[in-house]
């Protein structure tokens, strides 16, 4: 599967993005989607997750309160509502699907997301 990430870019500390991760060539409505992101000089994190169906959620405790994953599976697409954004949220935010139908937990590591990887959209938070 294809996706592609967008929704990035400047943002003042507190304000908010919605990011976006629309799939094509295959359909992801029985795959878990997560969010990961990068900052310069660090690893890979897991930001958020939702299982196939949206009834389970995950976030990293970093943006647990400001940070909402959706999915809208008649669109094949995936979003991320990040608000009270700081400077610490800056990096660049990864899609992933995971190619397991219907599993029942959020992955929260990355190598669990092997159906495919978003290209990376960039967020830069700064005054």
């Amino acid at each position: 599967v294809q996706l592609q990430a967008s929704g990035g870019g400047l943002v003042q500390p507190g304000g908010s993005l919605r990011l976006s991760c629309a799939a094509s060539g295959r359909a992801i409505k029985w795959s878990a989607i997560g969010w990961f992101r990068q900052a310069p000089g660090k690893g890979r994190e897991f930001v958020a997750g939702t299982t196939w169906n949206g009834v389970k959620t995950d976030y990293a405790y970093s943006v647990k309160g400001r940070f909402t994953i959706s999915r809208d599976n008649a669109k094949n697409t995936v979003f991320l509502q990040m608000n009270n954004l700081q400077p610490e949220d800056a990096a660049v935010y990864y899609c992933a699907a995971d190619s397991r139908a219907m599993r029942s937990e959020v992955p929260v590591t990355a190598t669990m997301y092997d159906y495919g990887w978003g290209q990376g959209t960039l967020v830069t938070v700064s005054s």
